[in-house]
């Protein structure tokens, strides 16, 4: 990644950015920090503590952490590749430091040649090539061919149809997620 001005620039198979993990440096913590004080006293001897006490500290503090910090805003622009942290990049990262990111991206069909053997992409193929030869052979509906055979394009088109939306329902059925439920 290249970085200009106050944008990177993402590599073209880069289609969503999801997620820049935090910047800050947690690992490196003083002597005066919760989490340090937290480790230190209580995680000495796990037989006496309770790792779920721990647990369940380590995020109200995470949760206060983004509730007062927050997170850095960011803009990705899938178009012109770039992808926008609005932050202070003199005080707020050194040179040398790493930005790690959660993002979506196309694969690459000559080296992950496996995406072409999916039963359900080849019947799909299959169904939509169908609908359109009956779309096609719908324009000549009726026409005799040699040996008393006649074109009946609209049939065709029809049953293709019926093929492509039961393919659908099936498809959604074992690979799509369920819908998440919101709490208020």
């Amino acid at each position: 990644m290249e970085t200009r001005n106050n944008f990177l620039i993402v590599p073209s198979t880069v289609i969503s950015v999801v997620n820049i993990f935090p910047l800050s440096d947690r690992a490196n913590l003083n002597m005066f920090d919760v989490r340090y004080q937290l480790r230190l006293n209580d995680l000495y001897d796990f037989s006496s503590t309770s790792i779920v006490h721990y647990q369940m500290t380590m995020q109200h503090l995470d949760f206060l952490d983004h509730i007062l910090v927050g997170e850095k805003p960011m803009r990705f622009n899938h178009l012109s590749n770039k992808l926008y942290i609005d932050q202070d990049w003199t005080t707020d990262i050194t040179a040398g430091e790493y930005l790690i990111m959660e993002v979506y991206r196309r694969l690459d069909p000559a080296t992950y040649t496996d995406m072409f053997d999916d039963i359900y992409l080849k019947r799909y193929t299959t169904t939509l090539i169908k609908r359109q030869w009956g779309q096609n052979l719908s324009k000549f509906n009726g026409t005799a061919m040699l040996g008393g055979v006649t074109l009946n394009g609209p049939e065709l088109f029809s049953t293709a149809i019926a093929e492509q939306q039961k393919l659908e329902e099936e498809i959604r059925s074992n690979y799509e997620e369920p819908a998440h439920m919101q709490q208020g």
